[in-house]
């Protein structure tokens, strides 16, 4: 019996998604466990595994197809002991093999097969387009042995090429061209975006939205014009951080701590110590959470992607230091989980490296509060009457005014500015 593979629900936000790139061809055998293809989904692009074993006996949607629903057929999975004829009952009318062998299902039946002793070993490559009537493990075979399917008569049941044609073809010189086999693998020329005009506007080239792009899209436009943000803006001194991070770095080479797991320890912190700002809004009630699960942005060449330190206030700087490098490559990489990205209580978004000195972000819903970090420069400021120079970084926040009040915003501000500019009390 075969087995569908359908487009699966990533994430609870999913409704369709996009097949990168499949990373079994047809014919391959596969395991449970195996991963399949990699799916761009609203989030990120992630891997797919099977669930069963069998051989791939029909990929139904091809690598960079448009958007495909959650739970439409895009590859079909034969069991052991099934060939391909199989697939005609499972995929009667796929479109994407529509296009590509139109009407296959009508085509003259291949001519049968002589008898061994007269078999040829090798024939001429069918037309561009023929289908190939082949066992899964014949197709195995010829794919490890560089033996070209299309330059074989086969002697099955119908002209199907069976096992004994592929080894007698390749004691026969069927093969394919030494440099075939590597040809996949080969890495893509990049080619200069084509320009269009169009009257009034300079020339132009398009780049097509991704699903995790047209998310982004969304949810940012319905937080601007569904929730009340205010801003809440400090100046914090980070002399003292910067001292204690560099003393701190000197003494291990298990760790190199940034300024952003201070500045993501110090959040946590001040979340645990002004709990109302760990708050999230609901139509029935405003939820405090017991826990701050901070989300932090990371720039992908998809979009804008927050994975989540959870329980960020009960851990160490070295190891959120550790934890956010690890899910910040994998967030670049396309490969995080969705628990990995899910379910954050407060955002953090630093724009510091890339010397903004100040910025307003925009609330992560269903959350809060995001906090926007700007860069640590050099500033001139009053102490104790007299002019000095300190290192100061400029921090907004911004929040849901429906479930964080002036007050409780300023409170969490104070407390964040205590813990930066004091970094020992992180350490306690």
């Amino acid at each position: 019996m075969t087995i569908p593979i359908r487009m699966p629900a990533l994430s609870p936000t999913m409704t369709e998604g996009t097949i990168a790139k499949w990373l079994k061809r047809e014919g391959d055998a596969v395991k449970s466990g195996d991963v399949l293809a990699e799916i761009e989904t609203d989030k990120a692009t992630m891997e797919v595994e099977a669930a069963d074993e069998g051989v791939l006996g029909r990929i139904v949607v091809p690598a960079g197809k448009s958007a495909v629903p959650v739970n439409e057929v895009i590859a079909v999975l034969l069991e052991e002991g099934e060939d391909s004829s199989a697939l005609q009952a499972a995929v009667p009318s796929a479109p994407t093999k529509q296009a590509a062998t139109p009407k296959a299902d009508s085509a003259p039946a291949p001519m049968p097969a002589a008898p061994a002793a007269q078999r040829p070993t090798a024939q001429a490559a069918p037309p561009s387009g023929t289908r190939i009537f082949a066992s899964p493990l014949a197709r195995r075979l010829a794919r490890d042995a560089g033996v070209d399917l299309g330059r074989i008569a086969g002697s099955g049941p119908h002209g199907r090429i069976v096992k004994r044609d592929v080894e007698t073809a390749g004691a026969g010189g069927a093969r394919l061209p030494a440099q075939r086999p590597s040809a996949p693998q080969a890495p893509a020329i990049p080619t200069a975006p084509q320009f269009v005009s169009e009257p009034g506007l300079p020339p132009f080239h398009e780049v097509p939205l991704t699903s995790m792009r047209k998310v982004i899209a969304k949810r940012l436009t319905e937080a601007k014009q569904q929730i009340p943000h205010f801003y809440l803006t400090v100046d914090c001194e980070i002399d003292k951080l910067l001292g204690l991070r560099q003393d701190l770095n000197g003494r291990s080479g298990s760790y190199k701590l940034s300024v952003n797991d201070f500045v993501i320890r110090a959040a946590a912190l001040a979340l645990k110590k002004v709990p109302a700002a760990n708050a999230m809004w609901t139509e029935t009630a405003i939820r405090v959470f017991g826990r701050a699960d901070i989300s932090v942005a990371v720039a992908t060449e998809g979009g804008l992607i927050t994975p989540v330190i959870r329980g960020a206030d009960a851990m160490g700087l070295a190891e959120i230091s550790n934890a956010m490098k690890a899910l910040a490559e994998k967030a670049r990489q396309g490969r995080l989980r969705f628990k990995e990205y899910e379910g954050g209580t407060f955002t953090i978004s630093n724009l510091g490296m890339f010397g903004i000195k100040e910025f307003a972000a925009i609330i992560n819903p269903p959350q809060g509060c995001i906090l926007a970090v700007g860069a640590g420069t050099q500033r001139p400021v009053v102490k104790d009457g007299a002019l000095a120079i300190a290192t100061v970084m400029t921090c907004t926040l911004s929040t849901d005014h429906r479930v964080v009040d002036g007050a409780v915003g300023a409170a969490f501000m104070a407390a964040f500015k205590g813990y930066i500019e004091d970094p020992l009390t992180m350490l306690l």
